[in-house]
């Protein structure tokens, strides 16, 4: 082929066009595949920095949205409560409108009746003056005087015997009609000979003391179950409140805990995908970026072979195109021992593909190099040679093509492998920004789910404790209304008998220390309740 020699045959330049316009083109290629490699590699920087400047930007947004979500939680929090203490504050304000007008009719009421006792005193008070002022006129005495039976006697006090002074005193004291100890006690006295008036006015001042006593106990008693089932009916509707929230309370974070779970679940499932999907992109990338290294040192080695193999046709048929191999440098021991007279060490022979120099992937064997010395004269049976210049041409045509065809191909590599490198780069960046957020959004659910199980315990807590409280407080007003109830109804009967009762001894006391109150009419009231 052209591309091998035998020592049989012998080449003798002659002439051919060649153009430098595969080893410019090479050059050209080389210088743009540095400036592309050194721009993708400022255009890389910029990225980086860009990326970088990014993410402290997204990091400090991300932090203002934190806190504007929890400002958002706070306040709804807050709006929760104040919507309670409205809900709290319309039942109390209706509570109290109610209690308002009741206390208003009621107030109307006892206004009237008010009204109509102190009419009803006024005319009592003018019916009594009137009597006594008639009664004790001095005609009206006179005439007393002479019809009564003893001259000293009055209408309002009669001077009577010890004996009906005692049984005077005793009927009295049957109009109270009590069943109280002492009264039998004092009746007794007032039957007994031997017991003076003193000692029985004593007694009867004794007993009207002891039941002012009581009834001031009665009062005492009534206020303090008043006020005591009223606070403790109140405090009992407030823990049937807070119980009633923390059931509601316990309803809700139940529900957001579940809702949590499911939520840590699907982003942990999540974060699970995307790793297996960056691992699987990056391991794919990995694959496309050594086919491209290999096929881009595949053709770079080919266009090396070809643009030697044209250099070296150029040699033969152009010498004027041909362009020798730089000279190797002498090191400075190399150079010190030429200046001193001495020889340069022999050039090592070149290596890789037929000892061009070039590397290559297989061993291909090494074609002989032409000897550059006149050949010996050929057979007589032969014609001179010629060159074929037009063939070369065609042959360096055809070279021309396939080193066209490897470049195109070269950056059709290099564009797909650029193309390639910016989508895996950007779904690099998306992946780890959605795996941030994913990661802090999972971490978020997760602290939120630990805050809601630890709220959820203080609430269950508190739910037992309201409970119990509850018991208790029932308790309190069950005892209370076994304590008070009797005396609650029954406070104004035994009042009423109480004050009869006093009246009672008032009035026996009365006719012990001399008055007569035969022209009065007592009205009798019963006193069981006073038994009690």
């Amino acid at each position: 082929s052209f591309l091998s020699g035998t020592d049989k045959g012998e080449y003798v330049p002659q002439s051919g066009e060649v153009t430098g316009i595969l080893k410019t083109i090479g050059d050209e290629m080389s210088k743009s595949l540095e400036e592309a490699e050194a721009t993708e590699k400022a255009a890389i920087a910029n990225f980086e920095a860009l990326m970088a400047a990014k993410k402290k930007e997204v990091a400090s947004l991300q932090q203002q949205i934190e806190e504007q979500m929890q400002r958002i939680g706070e306040l709804g929090v807050q709006l929760a409560e104040n919507g309670n203490d409205i809900e709290d504050t319309q039942e109390a304000l209706a509570a109290d409108e109610q209690f308002k007008k009741e206390l208003e009719t009621s107030c109307s009421t006892k206004t009237a009746e008010w009204e109509e006792i102190k009419k009803t005193r006024a005319e009592e008070l003018v019916a009594l003056a009137e009597t006594i002022k008639v009664l004790n006129d001095d005609d009206a005495l006179e005439l007393f005087k002479s019809t009564l039976p003893s001259t000293s006697s009055s209408l309002m006090q009669l001077t009577v015997s010890t004996r009906e002074q005692r049984t005077r005193a005793l009927a009295a004291l049957r109009a109270g009609a009590s069943k109280r100890p002492e009264l039998d006690l004092i009746a007794l006295a007032l039957r007994g000979k031997s017991t003076g008036f003193e000692k029985v006015i004593s007694m009867i001042d004794g007993m009207v003391s002891n039941l002012k006593a009581e009834q001031v106990q009665d009062e005492q008693k009534k206020e303090y179950c008043d006020t005591e089932l009223d606070s403790a009916e109140d405090k009992h509707k407030q823990l049937e409140l807070a119980f009633s929230d923390a059931e509601k309370a316990i309803d809700e974070l139940e529900s957001q805990i579940s809702s949590l779970a499911e939520e840590i679940k699907s982003l942990t499932a999540g974060i699970k995908a995307l790793d297996k999907s960056v691992a699987e992109a990056t391991e794919q990338r990995k694959q496309e970026n050594e086919e491209f290294k290999a096929l881009t040192a595949a053709d770079s080695t080919a266009k090396e072979v070809l643009e030697w193999a044209k250099n070296r046709l150029y040699k033969f048929y152009s010498p004027k195109l041909y362009k020798a191999p730089p000279k190797r440098e002498l090191t400075e021991e190399e150079q010190i021992v030429v200046n001193m007279g001495g020889t340069p060490p022999p050039t090592e022979a070149p290596g890789g593909i037929a000892g061009t120099g070039i590397g290559a992937f297989v061993q291909i064997r090494a074609h002989r190099a032409v000897s550059r010395e006149a050949p010996p004269p050929p057979p007589e049976t032969f014609g001179a040679y010629t060159k074929k210049a037009e063939e070369s041409n065609g042959v360096i045509a055809m070279m021309d093509l396939l080193i066209a065809d490897l470049t195109k191909e070269m950056q059709e590599a290099g564009v797909s492998e650029k193309d390639a490198q910016a989508d895996y780069e950007k779904l690099m960046s998306d992946a780890a920004e959605k795996r941030a957020a994913d990661s802090k959004s999972l971490a978020e659910r997760e602290g939120a789910k630990a805050d809601a199980e630890e709220t959820l315990e203080s609430v269950k807590d508190e739910h037992a404790n309201l409970a119990q409280e509850i018991m208790g407080n029932s308790k309190y007003i069950a005892d209370l209304h076994a304590e008070c109830d009797w005396l609650l109804k029954y406070f104004e009967a035994r009042k009423e008998a109480r004050t009869s009762e006093i009246e009672s001894l008032k009035n026996a006391k009365a006719v012990l220390s001399g008055s007569d109150y035969s022209l009065m009419q007592v009205k009798r009231r019963r006193a069981a309740f006073l038994s009690k």
